[in-house]
């Protein structure tokens, strides 16, 4: 393999330029050009593509986004935009490719291998956490702690006012983002949606917090829980307990997204790019590269996305547990 090509895909993680970086400084040692895609499969198709060299990653590692930018593609969707993308990367020679996103852009990979047989390995890059395969994906430490030092500054409003604050945090299908920080924040009550939570369990959990001196709560819900959203949820409890709580509501929204990576989230990623490229001059195609038990370990696609990861039960445990 004498050329490889890089990109990211679906929603941006902190820690993308460091596997960015990791890749092409890999591909460089094995004595392989390195070439980047802009804007995903999308720029695939439209042949949007640039060599990477050593200089053109310095100065990344620390760098929130992408520099490679990230976009969705409807045409990659398709077979014809597949076959157009197979077009781009014939006439560059290049071999093989490192994809860095989630759920969707290893549906993508895994349907353009089949199809076109380019070998690609895939680096676990979405802050929820939820790809079998890896213990850790790149950009979920630093998503939790963004968001838990916001719970903080929070916490202490809440208890200055003796307020219920219900604090929404980014988990459409997987509640790890809000797991953790409802433990690490010493929050009273989560909601995610591997959990059934009811309206009256909530209401009942604030009342025993009274009833145990707690002037002020905080209720962690993920955006995706089977009751609605923050907002959603903090107005069906009032529509059953009137102005018995002072509630309020704060979404968190895309700020979990950005921010310079944690050191956790800039070593993860660095050994992800570096064992993509490995992976590939090893012969290994159509699976994703992930760190498990600290190991790094090779998935096929189809169980990386097709397989669940579910949350441990005793992280959930621990939650109602630590909020006695």
């Amino acid at each position: 393999m004498k050329r490889i090509a890089v990109f990211t895909s679906g929603g941006d993680a902190p820690g993308m330029n460091a596997c960015i970086r990791a890749t092409v400084r890999g591909a460089i040692y094995h004595q392989i050009e390195a070439y980047g895609i802009l804007r995903g499969y999308d720029g695939l198709i439209k042949g949007d593509l640039m060599p990477l060299d050593s200089p053109a990653v310095s100065n990344i590692i620390q760098k929130g986004g992408t520099i490679l930018k990230s976009a969705r593609s409807k045409a990659f969707m398709t077979k014809e935009g597949r076959a157009k993308a197979f077009e781009q990367l014939q006439q560059r020679g290049i071999e093989g490719l490192v994809a860095i996103g989630g759920d969707g852009t290893f549906t993508g990979a895994k349907a353009f291998y089949e199809e076109f047989g380019i070998p690609t390995i895939g680096a676990p890059g979405t802050i929820d956490n939820d790809l079998y395969g890896t213990d850790y994906t790149i950009g979920y430490d630093t998503a939790v702690n963004t968001a838990l030092e916001a719970i903080d500054k929070i916490r202490d409003t809440a208890d200055s006012h003796d307020r219920i604050f219900f604090v929404e945090v980014m988990g459409r299908d997987a509640g790890y983002i809000g797991i953790f920080c409802g433990i690490a924040g010493g929050a009273e009550l989560v909601m995610v949606p591997e959990t059934t939570t009811t309206i009256e369990e909530v209401i009942q959990t604030l009342k025993q917090g009274w009833r145990s001196s707690k002037t002020s709560s905080i209720i962690i819900v993920a955006e995706g829980d089977e009751e609605g959203n923050a907002t959603e949820i903090a107005k069906k409890i009032k529509q059953k307990v009137s102005d018995q709580f002072d509630m309020r509501v704060t979404t968190l929204g895309h700020i979990q997204r950005g921010g310079s990576p944690t050191a956790r989230d800039r070593i993860l990623a660095s050994r992800l790019g570096l064992g993509a490229v490995e992976g590939l001059l090893s012969g290994k195609k159509n699976a994703m590269v992930g760190v498990c038990n600290d190991q790094l370990v090779y998935t096929p696609f189809e169980e990386a996305i097709g397989k669940e990861k579910p949350i441990s039960q005793t992280l959930i445990d621990m939650v109602k547990i630590l909020s006695i």
